[in-house]
């Protein structure tokens, strides 16, 4: 399950203050529903039960971290509570512990959560590639682009974005080609750094990536347990806010077994996204189907049949407007 994630942070809110200033105290329901969630997890679901029943907004939540002398992003926080990515770095721990008094909760209860494992493959989730092993990538993603240098807000909003995805022979992904159309919303922005992840087995060192389009490959990293590889492709130019620019790159894989979806992930709303997945004469599925999930740890929702092209062995969707989230296509072989 090819994943990419463009992501984008707020700036945290900077008011004096004195103290934790929350909502109204929670009702008998909504403490229930927390104190069920910290007993039995899962993490993210005590945390943003936590946050919820104190009535904070994850702006607020941020500052009081800062206060506590630990910077986490806003939108870090939100994919915790979604279950995007699990906290593991020991800055990451540390905020753990900070919300842990910040949000008024006995000591220990956040981070015991984070120590018990979770295996599970969730509903709706074809087996291959499990829970774990994605918050796992998350973590490994976090880290390969704080060494490339790359803040979580990269200053481009993609207006549009067109992707094509060539699966082979033996069904395995062979290759995948992105173009986007972008603009620039601060001076200064000449990069744009690409995330790729593998299917289950593949070999990120066996894999290379190709500028196409109006820009240079930069630095890339790779993480073989993981699957994840981070490319950076330069653009010959720096934009200024309000500039738009047009660049493809593509990502060599086919190191991997038999691919049963592709997904994107959309850390923030954006423009068009549209997909085309074609396959080899060899290997033609029976069925294809387009599906979307808020988040890893979601179950698939707005499940729709998609035609396939006998003829050219290819199916395809649009999003005229992306939102946060993932999107993606699967098939079945048999």
């Amino acid at each position: 399950m090819p994943h990419a994630a463009q992501h984008a942070d707020a700036d945290a809110h900077t008011a004096p203050e004195t103290g934790v200033t929350a909502g109204p105290r929670p009702g008998p329901g909504v403490a229930a529903e927390l104190d069920g969630a910290l007993n039995g997890g899962p993490f993210h679901v005590a945390l943003r039960a936590a946050i919820a029943a104190r009535g904070l907004p994850l702006q607020r939540v941020q500052h009081h971290l800062s206060r506590h002398g630990v910077k986490v992003g806003v939108t870090s926080l939100s994919y915790w509570q979604q279950g995007a990515r699990r906290p593991q770095r020991p800055e990451s721990l540390r905020a753990v512990r900070a919300l842990e008094e910040i949000l008024q909760l006995p000591d220990e209860s956040l981070i015991r959560l984070l120590a018990e494992p979770d295996g599970k493959v969730p509903a709706g989730r074809p087996a291959g590639r499990t829970y774990r092993s994605l918050l796992e990538a998350s973590d490994v993603l976090e880290e390969l682009l704080v060494e490339l240098e790359c803040p979580m807000d990269g200053g481009l909003r993609t207006l549009g974005h067109h992707e094509r995805v060539r699966i082979g022979a033996c069904r395995e992904l062979v290759e995948r080609k992105s173009q986007h159309i972008v603009r620039a919303h601060r001076d200064g922005v000449d990069r744009f750094v690409a995330v790729h992840h593998g299917d289950p087995g593949c070999a990120p060192e066996r894999m290379s990536v190709h500028a196409l389009e109006n820009c240079r490959t930069g630095r890339v990293r790779r993480h073989h347990d993981t699957g994840v590889l981070v490319a950076e492709f330069l653009f010959d130019t720096r934009l200024r806010a309000g500039d738009t620019f047009l660049f493809g790159y593509g990502v060599e894989d086919g190191t991997a077994g038999a691919a049963r979806e592709y997904v994107r992930g959309f850390g923030a709303p954006g423009g068009q996204y549209a997909l085309q997945v074609r396959f080899d004469e060899s290997a033609v599925p029976v069925r294809c189907h387009r599906f979307t999930r808020h988040s890893p740890a979601a179950p698939r929702g707005s499940r729709q049949e998609l035609p396939l092209s006998r003829r050219h062995r290819a199916v395809h969707l649009v999003e005229p407007r992306v939102r946060s989230g993932m999107v993606g296509i699967g098939w079945d072989w048999e």
